[in-house]
């Protein structure tokens, strides 16, 4: 409630409040990322001014009309508050950042927009936030109540609407909604809107692209993935020489890998050929490789490679569709690399057989999607034992990637339904991802991905035999209540086999947590040894420690630990007690404080 129309108990309440405020305003410290005000600075700053007798609010107050049935009205005294004291279970909101985009100055010739940190700015923006909060899930009826907003006349309305989405799309740990939401309710306003809106969205767009060099990798992505799926349904229509800057400049530099992660969206929404047409031909080293099939056995400079004639055997019998008893008899003679190690698992572990088999496999099924799918189900025997080991299942990733090195999005399927088969772990793809072979992908996009998609089939998991435990117990639960006669025999049984399902379902959560917990401790030990490699090196060269691999790297380790908050919590003090003591390096220790610092 406004504080001029509140009456006069709450300007006396609010004014014994803002002393504390103020004071509490000055003792705390603040870790700014801008010049950007607090948002309790601001809420202060902006309360003084409606008190002030000669301020003249120029928003619609539907109050007013209604000020003389407030006053007479009964007044309620409301009962003291206490808040419940702080436990180690205690669930805090995550730090929100007032975003700001447009000032008065990026529309000249409409009405004036409000201050960025006058209190009518601040009414809009929560205005429009409750508008989609309401009707998110009909993007129609929400971009129709969005262009009607009451009073859209006195303000600048399609520049705060286009913050107001971009603010929630950029919102961190995750925004309010699923991010197609924002892509689909963008299309619509600018359906409705088709004179004005595109104009200041593409305003938008243009002054984040200037920004990449400071925005949040998490953000960066957002930003790709709305980008290309916006452009995906105006016909991939951009001015794109107003971006040549970015082909002068290091291709890992935000810029040039914004434009080319884009165009790599772009193509899997399109095609090759058109995405090669639609930009400059000076954009042409920006443009995703032909995303073709890479068979090492392909051509005849490959007859001297170890193992070319058993993948002709391969192609022939796969051909015949031959069964998986007649691909172990062909894969038998091949020999093993390993065989002189001293190693015992090295003679289980056979890296040219399984490269001749996955290439050869892949090779043939590249068609689709569907006939890899079909492939890998048929064979998955044979994959089974041949990815034993944990070094079996790393090579099978290693070899798909040599032959889809040009298919990102073919990459990301098949490790997703390798993952889904069984055929390899969630800790080998994590180990994959940040071995030597991918080094020079490290920071791309569909690495990141595959990755986050891969934490989250584990947390899946684990809550899904975690609800059938709860459910199992219910249900003794239930058998307990429901008896009434300690002689029923029967009730005996079924409670005995009950507890016996129990006690396996509790087995199983307990190995399927080991596993969750083993795979945060193998990606944050990865992550602290590529960091602390990089540290050492720039001190060795003395060079700068701040290159854009380390921005990279250091903002994907931020985004684990914020993506996934709710679960790395529960395995704190481990990752504290292992692997972020107090001696790792400080660029990588503060990672974890700040994260720690979330939820003081």
């Amino acid at each position: 409630m406004c504080l001029r129309c509140g009456g006069i108990g709450m300007c006396i309440h609010f004014c014994r409040l803002c002393p504390g405020l103020e004071r509490s305003c000055m003792k705390r410290k603040m870790l700014r990322w801008t010049a950007s005000l607090p948002t309790l600075k601001a809420i202060l700053k902006d309360a003084k001014r409606l008190m002030c007798p000669c301020y003249k609010y120029g928003l619609l107050r539907n109050r007013i009309h209604r000020k003389s049935i407030l006053c007479e009205a009964l007044q309620h005294n409301l009962p003291p508050f206490t808040p419940p004291p702080h436990t180690e279970d205690s669930m805090y909101p995550m730090p929100r950042v007032i975003f700001r985009m447009f000032d008065y100055t990026d529309d000249p010739e409409g009405p004036v927009m409000p201050g960025s940190h006058s209190v009518e700015r601040f009414v809009i923006e929560e205005n429009l936030h409750c508008i989609i909060k309401s009707h998110w899930k009909e993007r129609k009826t929400c971009a129709a109540q969005l262009v009607s907003y009451p009073g859209k006349n006195k303000i600048p309305l399609n520049y705060h609407i286009v913050e107001v989405i971009f603010a929630e799309l950029f919102q961190l740990p995750a925004p309010p909604h699923i991010d197609v939401m924002y892509t689909t309710l963008l299309i619509e306003l600018c359906k409705l809107q088709p004179g004005s809106l595109p104009q200041v969205l593409a305003q938008a767009t243009e002054m984040l692209y200037m920004r990449l060099d400071t925005m949040n990798t998490t953000c960066v992505d957002r930003f790709i993935n709305w980008f290309s799926h916006h452009l995906s349904n105006f016909q991939f229509r951009w001015s794109w020489e107003d971006w040549s800057d970015c082909l002068t400049q290091d291709p890992e530099s935000p810029k040039p890998k914004f434009v080319r992660e884009v165009l790599e969206k772009c193509m899997r929404l399109s095609y090759h050929q058109r995405i090669l047409d639609i930009v400059p031909p000076t954009f042409s080293a920006l443009c995703p490789a032909n995303p073709t099939c890479i068979y090492k056995y392909g051509d005849e400079s490959s007859n001297s490679l170890p193992g070319h004639s058993v993948a002709l055997c391969l192609a022939v019998a796969f051909k015949s569709k031959a069964t998986n008893d007649e691909i172990f008899s062909i894969l038998k003679d091949v020999p093993n690399p390993n065989q002189d190690d001293d190693d015992d698992e090295g003679f289980s572990f056979n890296p040219l057989k399984i490269e001749v088999f996955v290439q050869t496999l892949l090779h043939l099924a590249a068609k689709s999607f569907s006939h890899s799918f079909s492939a890998l189900a048929k064979f998955h025997e044979v994959f089974k034992t041949l990815a034993e080991s944990d070094e079996g299942k790393l090579h099978v990733l290693r070899v798909m990637f040599e032959v889809w090195r040009n298919h990102p999005q073919m990459i990301a399927v098949l490790v997703d339904k390798m993952i889904r088969t069984q055929i390899v772990d969630c800790a080998a793809v994590a180990n994959w991802i940040f071995s030597s072979e991918l080094s020079r992908d490290f920071t791309r996009l569909f690495v990141w991905e595959i990755l986050h998609s891969t934490i989250r089939k584990m947390n899946k998991h684990v809550l899904k035999i975690q609800k059938e435990l709860e459910e199992a117990k219910e249900k003794l639960a239930r058998q307990h209540k429901r008896r009434s006669d300690d002689d029923d025999r029967s009730s005996d049984r079924k409670d005995g086999a009950l507890e016996e399902q129990i006690e396996r379902l509790q087995e199983k959560v307990e190995s399927a947590q080991s596993e969750q917990k083993n795979l945060f401790l193998v990606i944050f030990q990865r992550f602290i040894m590529i960091l602390t490699e990089h540290l050492v090196r720039c001190e060795t060269d003395g060079t700068s420690v701040l290159t854009p691999w380390y921005k990279n790297c250091i903002e994907r380790l931020q985004q684990i630990f914020l993506q996934h908050h709710q679960i790395i919590q529960q395995y704190m003090v481990t990752l504290e007690n292992l692997l972020f003591t107090a001696e790792l390096d400080p660029h990588i220790l503060a990672v974890f404080q700040q994260f720690c610092a979330l939820q003081a």
